[in-house]
């Protein structure tokens, strides 16, 4: 039987938080959720200024002692590992630009997730995926939002795509794979690449993911104007290829699967606005900085940088992962009337 323990709450939230929360078991939410998929971010830097992302000039970044050392993110990974945790994924910012990434990555896949995979925008990828693949790093996924250089350039604001497109070649020559791209489309300034991207899917083997524009950009700019819904990729899609849903029953996983009726290849869509997938969501994040959060749009935070820092002990630290899961919402209400956007932006949270 699963232990359980009343948490002691603010009076002003009380009444709806002070509920049985299990001390044993793995990490499980109020509404049946169980959380064993980690993201980690290891930096809030980025070598880029997405347009959707972060303005050109003006971003503050943590001062280092702020973030997380290497043997800080270890222990909190430790400690969700032997709660049930099976996968961590590594994010940002951009990741592979914090110094010592592969060791990171070595020290991380040691403590036996079974899924070990990281986020990035693929500038930096091509001379470190050999080593980070030798580190355990089992795949990435790849942010590419334009097959066309003068687009990605204006979208990207740094960077070039022959760079981003040698690092998926290098990714997949190291085995770090299946290789997945990610696309955030914006209305009116890459949608009308949708069908390049399923003809690139096709011709590549790589799955391509259709993000949908969430409202986490720095400069508060977000517009649903904007949003290109996945219901409409996937008719476009389907004018010139048919798809074919792949079923996935009960998977948490935050992308709906579809692939080419004629068998050549596959495409993601994550519809996080228009079509939430908040009632099987099983991620919890930690942030750069050592906020534990359990919802990307949700600004309740728990800082365990303090309890490491403050001398807490792993059971500490357990206790306050519990709670950040056992204080989850039923989801994230984006297209509630009241919904106010995170106070932090995609890149201070980690993706």
């Amino acid at each position: 039987m699963v232990s359980t323990v009343r948490m002691g709450m603010p009076s002003s939230r009380r009444c709806d938080r002070a509920q049985d929360m299990p001390v044993e078991g793995p990490l499980v939410d109020r509404y049946g959720r169980v959380h064993d998929d980690l993201r980690l971010s290891v930096t809030d830097r980025c070598n880029l200024r997405c347009v959707y992302c972060m303005p050109m000039e003006g971003m503050s970044f943590l001062p280092r002692a702020e973030v997380l050392s290497f043997e800080e993110i270890l222990r909190v990974a430790g400690v969700a590992r032997r709660l049930g945790v099976r996968a961590v994924r590594i994010t940002g910012g951009e990741p592979l630009v914090r110094r010592g990434i592969c060791d990171l990555v070595a020290r991380i896949a040691a403590l036996g997730f079974t899924d070990v995979a990281l986020t990035t925008n693929g500038i930096l990828l091509a001379p470190l995926a050999a080593d980070l693949a030798g580190a355990g790093l089992q795949r990435v996924n790849v942010s590419c939002d334009s097959l066309r250089s003068d687009r990605f350039a204006a979208i990207r604001r740094r960077g070039t795509l022959d760079v981003v497109l040698d690092a998926m070649t290098a990714a997949e020559s190291a085995g770090l794979t299946p290789l997945k791209v990610n696309v955030v489309l914006l209305r009116g300034e890459n949608d009308d690449e949708v069908t390049d991207f399923a003809a690139f899917a096709r011709e590549t083997g790589r799955v391509v993911r259709f993000i949908e524009y969430m409202p986490l950009d720095a400069q508060g700019a977000w517009d649903r104007a904007q949003l290109v819904p996945g219901r409409e990729v996937l008719e476009r899609i389907g004018e010139i290829w048919p798809l074919e849903a792949v079923a996935d029953p009960g998977s948490p996983a935050p992308a709906h699967r579809y692939r080419f009726a004629d068998g050549k290849g596959e495409v993601g869509i994550i519809a996080s606005v228009t079509e939430p997938f908040c009632g099987t969501c099983n991620r919890l994040r930690l942030t750069a900085d050592g906020a534990i959060r359990n919802c990307l749009f949700s600004d309740a935070e728990h800082p365990v940088r303090d309890v490491l820092r403050g001398g807490g002990s792993d059971a500490d630290v357990e206790l306050l992962l519990r709670r950040a899961v056992w204080g989850k919402l039923p989801g994230h209400g984006i297209n509630e009337p009241g919904f106010l956007r995170p106070a932090r932006s995609m890149s201070m949270i980690g993706g």
